[in-house]
């Protein structure tokens, strides 16, 4: 019995593992919206005017190029254009992709371009094609502390009018929208194709996603059919691992919905009314940034199943990082504070699996004498149990304790983006990459190993050979962890080896 349980245990942990790293979270998809000809995209549809619009006469696009209006802060430099008064390009300056080079939210030319206007029907993308007027050619300001500057785009021809005021803060990612309109047909506002996606291989989540009440939907390429939603729908936005651009409307909206164009998710919002106050934040997912906005924002961040354990290590590491310096060594603080108060359970369980190392052969015996009496067998093996004052599930208590922590620390080291490009020591200068040498994760290999040479086990040889595969699974399984978490698990092994040894000893002793 004890055998399978510890085997079951160890591909247990194995199963899990794999899942959180080969597998993303099954999109939470609502009631579904009427289908749009080709499309997927997140859209929050705010209340209908009371007052039907008068109809009006659509205008024809002019045949002139728009005009590039750059916005430069110590943030970011973004750059606008009059045709649509929607962004062209955003890069973040404090954020460098791997050639060094500042990141892009907005990699792709084509596609639905932030901030656009979509109207409901044959004419979806005439605003686009329309020249705004702009009151600025453009905005510098970086270097002026806390300054803030204005940008506003007018379009006013037969009848139809569109305002876009736009406020930009130099110490700040967030961007203040006022958009008014008047005489122009129902519509959405939309975040844009893959506007706030910046690295599209990484194996987590990328793409739309909404906080509808207190649920976290997200869509990705996989999306079949158009998604509509109602309820209190705090925001909007595209994202990837470290980086998000997202709308906030100021009143909350009627619904949501979720589109596909192509091959690529969308996602917009419809206002509720003909002036209608936005946020716009296009940046990191840093949690304090966002929490300090005060708009559920900080939500975007999602550390998986067991985000209740990850919150406090994801606080502890920030906490221990303003004394120290250095995550490296506050991710090996942490695993050691993790530890103590499995001392004594996993002292327990150790001292568990050396008795029942040493019963083994009487096991041995049980079994073979009842071993076509199998209720009979299992009666004398727990009378065996109970005399010799052993508890068979000892051992596997200590080990699915630290699942949960295990898996939230992972979570932690493998989203936040505090660890992009940290460095630790020698050739270890990001933490949330892979070791480019895989040394650590062949060091945990070996350590893996060493531990099951180290800990007593009543499994026969067959068993015995399955579990030492474990340590090249998961070696190879950690060969593209970050290593930050390569780190965790190894130091975790050490400690493991160092309280083997001292249990060993003092069972040896006593014997």
């Amino acid at each position: 019995m004890e055998k399978r349980t510890l085997l079951a245990i160890a591909l247990s942990i194995l199963v899990l593992v794999a899942y959180s790293y080969f597998f993303q979270p099954s999109p939470v998809q609502k009631q579904a919206a009427p289908t749009l000809a080709k499309q997927a995209a997140s859209e929050i549809k705010p209340q209908e005017a009371k007052q039907a619009l008068p109809s009006v006469q659509l205008p024809v696009p002019a045949e002139t190029k728009g005009q590039d209006i750059i916005i430069e802060t110590d943030l970011y430099k973004a750059v606008f254009t009059t045709e649509g008064a929607v962004i062209k390009s955003w890069e973040l300056k404090k954020y460098k992709n791997k050639n060094g080079m500042p990141v892009s939210l907005l990699s792709q030319s084509k596609g639905i371009p932030p901030l656009a206007i979509l109207l409901e029907g044959k004419d979806r993308d005439l605003p686009q094609k329309l020249i705004y007027r702009a009151d600025s050619n453009n905005l510098l300001l970086a270097g002026k502390g806390d300054a803030k500057g204005e940008l506003t785009f007018l379009y006013e021809q037969e009848g139809m009018l569109i305002s876009k005021k736009l406020v930009f803060y130099n110490n700040d990612y967030k961007v203040d929208l006022s958009l008014n309109t008047v005489n122009v047909p129902a519509y959405l506002l939309a975040v844009g194709t893959d506007f706030g996606v910046f690295d599209k291989e990484e194996n987590v989540h990328k793409g739309p996603v909404v906080l509808i009440d207190s649920d976290r939907s997200e869509f990705d390429e996989k999306l079949k059919e158009s998604k509509n939603f109602t309820g209190n729908i705090y925001w909007i936005a595209q994202e990837d691992k470290y980086f998000t651009a997202a709308l906030v409307p100021r009143a909350l909206p009627l619904g949501a919905s979720v589109w596909k164009e192509g091959d690529v998710p969308q996602i917009s919002i419809k206002p509720n009314q003909q002036k209608q106050d936005i946020l716009l934040y296009a940046g990191p997912k840093e949690f304090d940034r966002l929490k300090a906005l005060n708009l559920k924002l900080e939500h975007i961040i999602d550390f998986g199943w067991f985000s209740i354990v990850a919150m406090p290590l994801f606080w502890a590491l920030k906490l221990m990082y303003k004394f120290i310096g250095n995550y490296g060594w506050v991710i090996i603080l942490v695993t050691v504070i993790i530890r103590i108060p499995f001392i004594p359970l996993m002292h327990k369980s150790q001292k568990t699996m050396k008795k029942m190392q040493e019963l083994q052969p009487r096991m041995a015996e049980i079994r073979e004498k009842y071993k076509k009496d199998p209720q009979k067998m299992q009666k004398e093996l727990m009378e065996l149990y109970k005399k010799n004052k052993v508890n068979p599930m000892g051992g596997c208590l200590p080990m699915l304790l630290q699942i949960p922590v295990f898996i939230a620390l992972y979570n932690v080291l493998l989203k936040a983006i505090e660890l992009r490009g940290a460095p630790f020591a020698f050739w270890i200068t990001d933490l949330a990459a892979k070791d480019p040498y895989y040394a650590l994760p062949i060091a945990m290999g070996i350590t893996m190993v060493i531990q099951q040479k180290m800990t007593p086990s009543t499994m026969d040889p067959t068993q015995a050979k399955i579990m030492m595969f474990l340590p090249i699974v998961f070696t190879f399984m950690f060969l593209n962890f970050p290593s930050g978490l390569v780190i965790y698990w190894l130091m975790n092994n050490i400690l493991g080896i160092a309280q083997q040894y001292f249990v060993n000893k003092s069972v040896a002793a006593k014997a």
